[in-house]
């Protein structure tokens, strides 16, 4: 018989540097799980991704264990690494202050990468939506688009 979630709790976490420290001991500390047994096991998993931040999704049963899916790097963070910026902040005005460029080799590097998280069939939409996510940091796309308007 399946167990009965309870919860569902998402963070965001540094790749092999999960700690009971805010944002995990609280989010963890409220629901009665224990939150080293989930930080071990978290770092197990994520030592070759040590230091970029992982989305994590972690369903809390009523029997107070719990299970963890770890999802690619947000699209965002994604960017910034592509232009060589710390991450952190976009540009102040996206429309007229552009931080940075991109080019579409990049942007369906980026796609291919976030495909299994993100809500479309195909990877010229999956493309469209990261160019979005670009165009709204302040980061231009370089060249024309694959699919040619």
């Amino acid at each position: 018989m399946a167990k009965e979630v309870d919860i569902y709790i998402k963070l965001q976490v540094k790749g092999g540097q999960a700690n009971p420290a805010p944002p995990i001991g609280p989010a963890f500390g409220s629901k009665g799980v224990n939150i080293m047994e989930f930080c071990k096991r978290f770092n197990a998993q994520t030592q070759e991704q040590i230091g970029k931040i992982l989305p994590v999704v972690i369903s809390v049963y009523k029997d107070k264990t719990f299970d963890f899916v770890i999802k690619t790097p947000p699209a965002a963070i994604q960017l910034f690494e592509a232009v060589k910026l710390q991450p952190g902040k976009g540009s102040p005005e996206p429309n007229r202050k552009k931080i940075g460029s991109v080019s579409w080799d990049q942007v369906r590097a980026i796609a291919q990468d976030k495909m299994p998280d993100l809500n479309c069939f195909t990877i010229e939409s999956a493309m469209k939506m990261v160019a979005g996510t670009a165009r709204s940091m302040g980061i231009t796309v370089e060249g024309t688009a694959p699919w040619g308007n």
